[in-house]
């Protein structure tokens, strides 16, 4: 009968209990607390085990106990029953509460009677030394036999906030997850101390009372971290109980103290906002009235208004940032940045406190880590200041001819800044341009008189330097960001070399000068290499030649011998009866923006930048440049490039004089326009209505796909760029549709963007913006007559 009585008394016990065995590591208990309120806080363990047979434990639903800032007692009850597989495994258990500012927590165990005696008195309302284990967080011994059924007790009391994370761990398991936990802490301190460090440095330095007060501003921090996390009770102040409360109170009221002084001082909010200011200073009383009373007065009362102040702090200095950064203050940014990832962290370990996140590690220390990060960029922030005053010393200095370094650092960060503004401002010119230029070439086609004709012509001309001069700029800052890359593909040598006799002809002739251009014979015609690159390079030196050449002429040489197997080492000479210069240095001939006439009326115009593209394209290439010149007789630039053969070669075929029998007429071929552009689109349609083909246009790769299939076109035209479906895809879909494989393709691309773009035997490049005589020549050659049409790979 005994022992049935005692079955009867543990079943109950036994059903409700939370399981574990030997293999358990860790084990959250946050979802099987029972949880009594005791308001008065005078009920002992009799009364409380009364209470727990009479029901009046609730049941926790949540990963932690919450109760926020409460007076009251709160006692745990947690039913634990060790069922281990094998009952010889030895095991040792740890209970694990992993909230430090707890100023009381007492455990109950049962004795050898089955009564409940108190066993461990912590908190850290206590000394250090009262802990069982000497842990920043409370940790307290159990231990198990085989099939024991144990309930465990704890009282908690502070005058803090009330919260209860409770984990029951093995102790092998514990050990194994501390270094994870310290090297994470360990490197949130490091990163405050390293901070702290630097910015003193920094201060010794510059002298500029930002630093001072963010210094203190870190120190407050980092101790206030120190005493919520328990490590300074640990490490600092094990026998001080009073200060050990006293002090998260104390180091929150510093810490906005100084962080109110700093955002002033930082944010210049005496200068460009008084009422902020004035707010600011507010909140400077106040946290020196904070600072006061955690000294004077309960810990419950100074922590209460300690924590009213962190959260007008932080809303604070968030708004008085974005009133700055809206203000125009450059270093202001960095400041909301920093300051974001402080709340962010915060918010996070708040949804961890009131249940809507999961208590791990990376939630319970997400506000450390928010605060580090703070830190961290905030440093980043005064750096960022000393940059913006160096570099208004900088100037001032450049006028008088010193300090040199510091000069050329701000001119190199100019430059960087200027480079990102070319490359965004090139890239929205082209468009309008590209509009501009075919328009014009439109305006060809149609009948007008002398003067306005001559208009045309002049609008035409400065319209093509313009967008010259923009695809300089675009390639100089491609260059120099690294973005082009060399690539390897077939070309008519002597075909490129007439595309640029054709180019530029026109312009020699408008100067009455003399343009030859000379291909040894031997040379083969079909060479693999980057031809867009190499044209790009010719261009230059022979605008160049044109340019500063007033009489006589100008010749384009082209000669070469083989190096070894299967590559041809080409020399491209471009000779010119210019005025010539005197022998400069190749860094500063080839330098950006150097022109021999540096004034702001000069004589030839032009951004000075092509040679210096013309290197780096040459180098990209694998060649080289060089040059020589005499004042008054002209000049002598030659590249030296080698280039692979390909396997197959045929023989060079003249692109001069070749006439083609017309098979097709335009009116009896359709062309399908893909762009998504509504200017070029308007201007390429006129183009080719006015070659008169028939024309369909969409402004999408997608609905290209589905006109082909509905419908049959002669040809395809469409742009490298455009969104979602590029020219390169674009290409490769359309070569799998049936009936469409060897359907000719012209795709419009910059000499930049064909990089990007597909090759193939029946795809031709146009470069953009399109002449009209090139498109012309292109339709005739692939669609006109097919069967006589050679691929325009240059």
């Amino acid at each position: 009968m005994r022992y049935l009585l005692m079955l009867l008394l543990y079943l109950p016990l036994m059903a409700s209990a939370v399981e574990f065995d030997e293999f358990t590591q860790s084990l959250p208990l946050g979802r099987s607390l029972q949880v009594y309120e005791d308001a008065g806080g005078q009920a002992t363990i009799a009364d409380v085990r009364a209470q727990a047979a009479a029901g009046s434990f609730k049941a926790h639903d949540k990963d932690t106990l919450n109760a926020g800032y409460s007076r009251s007692a709160f006692w745990l009850k947690i039913d634990l029953h060790y069922r281990p597989t094998n009952p010889a495994a030895q095991r040792t258990w740890l209970l694990e509460l992993a909230y430090p500012p707890l100023d009381h927590l007492d455990l109950y165990l049962p004795d050898a009677g089955g009564d409940y005696q108190l066993v461990r008195q912590t908190g850290d309302a206590l000394p250090f030394a009262t802990r069982e284990i000497r842990q920043n967080n409370y940790l307290f011994d159990l231990n198990f036999a085989p099939d024991q059924a144990q309930t465990v007790y704890l009282r908690l009391q502070s005058e803090g906030s009330v919260q209860a994370p409770v984990t029951l761990w093995s102790s092998t398991a514990y050990l194994e997850a501390q270094p994870v936990r310290l090297y994470v802490l360990g490197l949130i301190y490091g990163v405050l101390l390293g901070m702290l460090v630097y910015n003193l440095f920094i201060y010794l330095s510059v002298r500029d009372t930002s630093y001072l007060y963010y210094i203190f501003y870190i120190a407050s921090f980092g101790l206030y971290q120190l005493s919520v996390n328990g490590a300074a009770v640990q490490y600092f102040w094990p026998d001080n109980p009073w200060w050990a409360n006293a002090a998260t109170p104390f180091f929150i009221g510093c810490a906005g103290l100084f962080g109110s002084q700093f955002a002033r001082s930082f944010l210049q909010t005496a200068s460009h906002s008084r009422w902020l200011d004035r707010l600011l200073l507010a909140l400077v009383a106040f946290s020196a009235v904070v600072v006061g009373l955690s000294l004077m007065t309960s810990y419950a009362l100074a922590l209460r208004l300690a924590t009213a102040l962190a959260l007008v702090f932080t809303v604070v200095i968030f708004v008085a940032g974005l009133c700055a950064w809206l203000r125009g203050l450059r270093v202001a940014r960095y400041f909301i940045i920093a300051w974001s990832a402080f709340l962010l962290g915060g918010i996070v370990n708040t949804m961890m406190v009131l249940g809507y996140l999961p208590n791990v590690f990376l939630t319970m220390y997400s506000s450390q880590i928010g605060s580090a990060i703070e830190v961290a960029l905030l440093s980043l922030a005064l750096a960022d200041r000393i940059n913006a005053m160096r570099e208004q010393q900088a100037q001032t200095l450049f006028d008088a001819g010193q300090k040199l370094e510091v000069l050329n650092q701000q001119l190199a960060h100019s430059n960087k800044l200027k480079d990102e503004f070319l490359a965004t401002l090139t890239h929205e010119l082209r468009t309008p341009m590209n509009g501009v230029i075919g328009s014009l070439e439109l305006m060809q086609t149609v009948e007008m008189d002398p003067e306005l004709e001559q208009y045309q012509q002049t609008a035409a001309g400065s319209a093509r330097d313009m967008m010259r001069m923009v695809n300089g700029i675009l390639t100089l800052t491609e260059l120099q960001a690294g973005k082009l890359k060399a690539s390897s593909a077939t070309f008519s040598l002597r075909g490129l070399v007439e595309a640029l006799r054709m180019q530029f002809e026109g312009n020699a002739l408008s100067k009455s000068l003399d343009l030859k251009v000379d291909v040894t014979p031997s040379l083969p015609d079909r060479l693999n290499g980057d031809s867009a690159k190499l044209s790009q390079c010719l261009e230059c030196l022979l605008d160049n030649a044109i340019k500063f050449t007033r009489v006589g002429g100008l010749a384009l040489r082209v000669t070469g011998k083989p190096v070894d197997s299967g590559r041809l080492a080409l020399s491209f000479a471009v000779i010119d009866t210019g005025i010539g210069f005197t022998d400069l240095g190749e860094a500063t001939l080839y330098q950006h923006f150097f022109q021999l006439d540096g004034s702001m009326t000069r004589e030839y115009g032009g951004l000075g930048v092509g040679l210096a593209i013309c290197r780096q394209l040459v180098e990209l290439l694998g060649g080289r440049l060089t040059h020589r010149s005499e004042p008054g007789s002209g000049s002598r630039f030659q590249l030296d490039v080698e280039f692979e053969l390909p396997v197959v070669e045929r023989p060079p075929v003249p692109l001069v004089n070749r006439e083609f029998s017309r098979l097709r007429l335009p009116q009896d071929c359709s062309v399908l326009l893909v762009d998504d552009n509504s200017i070029n689109q308007l201007v390429m349609r006129g183009m080719l209505l006015k070659l008169g083909f028939r024309v369909r246009a969409t402004d999408s790769g997608a609905a290209a796909l589905d006109q082909l299939q509905r419908e049959h076109f002669d040809a395809v035209l469409l742009d490298c760029q455009m969104p979602k479906l590029d020219g390169a895809s674009l290409c490769c879909q359309i070569r799998a549709l049936p009936g469409c494989a060897e359907l000719p393709v012209f795709v419009v691309a910059m000499s930049g963007e064909r990089e990007r773009c597909p090759n193939g035997a029946l795809i031709d490049y146009l470069s953009k913006p399109v002449k009209f005589e090139d498109l012309q020549a292109a339709l005739y050659r692939r669609v006109l007559c097919p069967g006589q049409g050679e691929s325009a790979d240059i």
